[in-house]
């Protein structure tokens, strides 16, 4: 049999036929560190449990341990794969959500002001998110994390001097 490779995009089932630019590889390692953090608490609670006795040694570590290990490893690559952005001339697109799809398109024209973020985390592995606000109520936020922090800051200049221009 004859294998072949099929490229797929990172993000399928969009609503425009523009290929999404993904996120920074090192995205998927901030989602693990916040995982692990978010997993430790059950962690511990599991182990203080197994030590009362009352069940069966591992009834409940392993049945944790188990499922933390699927949230630590297998859903941060799934929420990584399931974003991705296009910035155009004009506009910037965002495409994020599994269960829930997010598919926003914030026009340069619309933009009040831009947010540049960094936690530890994401300062750890040199990354940022880019917030753009906008005019309005409804989704007047559009957060975009995993940027590599150079990127994001040439991003927020780029959407600035598209604003710049249009105001004179």
């Amino acid at each position: 049999m004859d294998e072949t490779t099929v490229d797929v995009a990172p993000v399928a089932g969009t609503l425009d036929d523009e290929a999404l630019t993904p996120l920074h590889p090192d995205h998927i390692k901030v989602l693990r560190v916040q995982a692990c953090l978010v997993a430790l608490p059950f962690m511990v609670a599991a182990l203080v449990l197994e030590s009362a006795g009352v069940l069966p040694m591992g009834a409940i570590f392993v049945p944790v341990l188990v499922l933390a290990g699927w949230f630590v490893v297998r859903a941060p690559l799934r929420r990584y794969m399931a974003k991705g952005y296009v910035m155009g001339a004009d506009r910037l697109r965002v495409v994020r959500g599994l269960w829930f799809r997010s598919d926003s398109v914030v026009p340069f024209g619309r933009v009040q002001h831009i947010d540049l973020d960094q936690g530890p985390i994401e300062r750890l592995y040199d990354l940022a998110t880019l917030t753009v606000h906008t005019a309005g109520t409804h989704n007047a936020s559009v957060p975009l994390p995993g940027l590599l922090h150079a990127d994001a800051v040439a991003m927020r200049e780029a959407i600035r001097a598209h604003i710049r221009r249009e105001t004179l």
